[in-house]
């Protein structure tokens, strides 16, 4: 099986977002986003109606979420899915994410890269995001992929 190892095109908008990697084709705009839903009776913000998490502490959780954003346009399937992140941690409002790609050989590995960048500085208080690239160990989607990736790419296994 070949593989992509670059998020998207720029000028495609990214799956389940209505931002675009490239602004000078991009249709964000504020109002576009999703409505958020009022707090509780508690005063604890709830869930948007679009089913994201609220905008609160900056988690692990919130990262990967953020990261489904960053979908291999040939696979189609999101870099989370795949088990492209090897690792998340958060110190303060900076962001470190390990990854890797479905190929050492990966001819766009920087826009990727760029990509997943630009995912992590769109979450709400981050102010900086280090992404460290590896192959160790290399990525092998039958054991690392989701298993709702795996049938997508039909390893039955």
């Amino acid at each position: 099986m070949r593989g992509a190892c670059f998020a998207q095109d720029l000028s495609i908008p990214a799956v389940n977002s209505s931002k675009s990697m490239n602004p000078e084709k991009s249709d964000y705009t504020p109002s576009s986003e999703a409505p958020v839903a009022q707090a509780d009776q508690a005063g604890t913000p709830s869930t948007p109606a679009n089913g994201a998490p609220a905008p609160g502490p900056l988690t692990e959780e919130r990262v990967r979420e953020e990261l489904k954003t960053v979908v291999d346009p040939e696979i189609g399937i999101d870099m989370v899915s795949l088990g492209l992140i090897y690792g998340v941690r958060i110190e303060g409002s900076t962001v470190f994410v390990t990854m890797t790609l479905t190929s050492p050989g990966c001819p766009v590995a920087a826009m990727f890269i760029s990509a997943v960048h630009t995912a992590l500085m769109s979450i709400p208080g981050v102010t900086d995001a280090k992404v460290d690239l590896t192959f160790a160990p290399p990525w092998d989607p039958r054991t690392m992929a989701s298993e709702e990736a795996k049938m997508m790419m039909g390893i039955y296994y």
